[in-house]
């Protein structure tokens, strides 16, 4: 059996946001599922084409997500979730912590409550699929690109 600590807090916390981040790039997901697929953990993230952390973890292959106290880091979460890292040093500007990951090549957010480290194990682009019943959510066409990682950490 897979054994998920707390997800009654995960699941509220990704209403408010958590920080993903790939590379040196950190921003916000609200969106995300956890569970078990081919026998292992995962954390199923979406990520916009259009997203700079998507260069991130297409190059390095893996992607961390922090998740805050519960009502906690706003400001850095509002910042984070609505600038891009190709024209902020968003770790500098909001005062992040970036603390090195355990697992991966990356980083964590320092402070939080709770962490997934994950390497991509598959992924998939919205591409054909039929976005009818979901369209209000892509104005503009910029779809998702759902990436399968796989919980090689979780504290």
């Amino acid at each position: 059996m897979h054994r998920f600590d707390n997800m009654n807090y995960l699941n509220s916390a990704l209403n408010t946001g958590a920080f993903l981040s790939s590379g040196d790039n950190v921003m916000v997901a609200s969106w995300g599922f956890v569970g078990v697929m081919w026998g292992k953990r995962v954390y199923v993230v979406p990520v916009r084409e259009s997203r700079y952390t998507k260069e991130f973890i297409d190059g390095s292959g893996a992607f961390t997500i922090s998740i805050p106290e519960a009502g906690g880091m706003k400001d850095a979460l509002k910042f984070c979730g609505t600038k891009s890292g190709r024209e902020f040093e968003k770790w500098t500007t909001c005062g992040l912590e970036k603390a090195e990951a355990k697992s991966v090549d990356g980083y964590v957010v320092g402070g939080c409550k709770k962490y997934f480290e994950c390497r991509v194990i598959g992924k998939l682009p919205m591409g054909d699929m039929d976005i009818s019943q979901v369209e209000n959510w892509y104005p503009t066409k910029d779809l998702h690109t759902f990436y399968f990682g796989e919980i090689v950490e979780e504290y």
